[in-house]
């Protein structure tokens, strides 16, 4: 009975976490910047997923901060990045996108921080459910294929907004060419005419 139960604790465990990772969607105005705090205990894992959707030139500032304001981690004009690391102390960890370097232009993130779990000891090892940890690695591998899928999602739509836009200039360039092109053949019609106008009169 207290397998099952493990058991039923574990999957019920799972589901909640995968529930858990989707990715959020975060707007960052122009000469702004966006932070988020989890309070996490010593040597918890954590890991910071970005992919920017939508805004400029898909660049964003992106930094992480202890709780003592020791910088863990600092990128500047960053497209995507994963980023992983353990708590090094109890306390309020702080990530925060900035998009001071634009002036004018909005962006876009898609972003998740996996709060995972506090790594353990050896004594704390050897007494650990095979269960538990069996589930605990399906929930990793699980949470680690939905977030490819939702960057995956996230870099087609960019993909399809560029061939989107490629195609729309490709296309007013043709109609452009054929303005260029009938005119240029009236322009010739209109001067062999008068030309012959000319010598028929001559």
């Amino acid at each position: 009975m207290d397998h099952l139960a493990n058991a039923f604790a574990a999957l019920l465990a799972l589901a909640l976490f995968c529930s858990a990772a989707e990715g959020v969607f975060v707007t960052v105005d122009a000469v702004a910047e966006v932070c988020f705090h989890d309070d996490v205990k010593t040597h918890t894992k954590m890991g910071l997923t970005f992919e920017v959707s939508e805004g400029g030139f898909l660049d964003i500032d992106v930094k992480i901060n202890g709780p003592d304001n020791k910088e863990i981690y600092a990128g500047t004009r960053e497209t995507n990045g994963k980023y992983t690391f353990s708590a090094h102390m109890d306390g309020v960890y702080t990530y925060c996108f900035s998009n001071k370097m634009s002036t004018m232009t909005p962006k876009t993130v898609l972003f998740n921080m996996d709060i995972g779990e506090k790594e353990k000891k050896e004594d704390e090892s050897e007494h650990h459910n095979q269960l538990e940890e069996m589930v605990a690695q399906l929930s990793t591998a699980l949470t680690s294929v939905k977030h490819e899928q939702d960057y995956m999602e996230v870099r087609e739509r960019i993909h399809r907004m560029i061939n989107d836009n490629t195609n729309s200039r490709v296309a007013w360039w043709a109609f452009f060419e054929d303005f260029i092109l009938i005119c240029m053949t009236v322009g010739q019609i209109y001067y062999l005419k008068r030309f012959f106008e000319v010598r028929r009169v001559v």
